[in-house]
This record gives C-alpha cells, structure tokens and sequence, in this order.
C-alpha cells in the first residue's frame, strides 16, 4: 500500500478579538502573510486582519488508505482550535475541505511526463 499525502484547509473567522489582540495579530501579520502560505505538517496560519478578520491554516498529513482523510482531517480541526485557543483568540465559522493528492487531477506537464514512462 502506498503512502497518501492529504492538504487539509481549515478556515474560520477570528471572534471578539480585544484591542491588545488585535495588535498581536498585527505585530506577527507579516510572518502570516498569504503570500507565505504553505500546507505544513504543523500548520501555517494565514491572514490579513487589517483588510478582514478571516484566517487560513493549511495542514499537510499522510496515510495509507483513503479513509485516513477523516482522521487526518479532525487532526487539523483540532490543531487550528488548540493553536487560537492556546493564545486565547475567540473564533468561529470553522469549517474545513481536504484534498487527497493522489486523487488530483495531473496537470498537463505531469501527464506527458507519466506517459513517457510508460511508452
């Protein structure tokens, strides 16, 4: 069996932020650039709280079967929930969507490349 490579987004919106938070979040804005997103084993948390109070944390995972999505999936539910709760951010709306890569479409370079292989 084979190993899977699962994207995991985990999306909400920031809830009740005081003042002093909101300044944090300012503060460490640029280490949370979107321009910097990545999906990571811990997850990167993306965001722009001058412009709106939404935020992204994307998450990489594996697994062998295809049913290890859902687990995989509430690992980073709970990551992204402990991450603000840890710091003591109110949020909500959190709702998340998972890609398994093995089961994306190729892109049209990756398809030529497949089919050299196999020719």
């Amino acid at each position: 069996m084979s190993t899977r490579t699962f994207r995991i987004t985990v999306r909400g919106v920031f809830d009740g932020l005081g003042a002093d938070q909101r300044a944090a979040l300012l503060a460490d804005a640029a280490e949370h650039d979107v321009l910097r997103a990545a999906y990571t084993p811990e997850g990167h948390l993306s965001y722009d709280i001058a412009a709106r109070s939404a935020f992204t944390f994307r998450f990489a995972d594996t697994g062998e079967a295809e049913d290890d999505i859902l687990d995989a999936t509430e690992r980073a539910e709970t990551a992204a929930e402990a991450w603000l709760t840890a710091r003591g951010y109110g949020f909500k709306n959190l709702r998340s969507t998972a890609e398994d890569l093995s089961q994306a479409p190729l892109g049209k370079r990756q398809r030529r490349e497949a089919a050299r292989k196999y020719t």
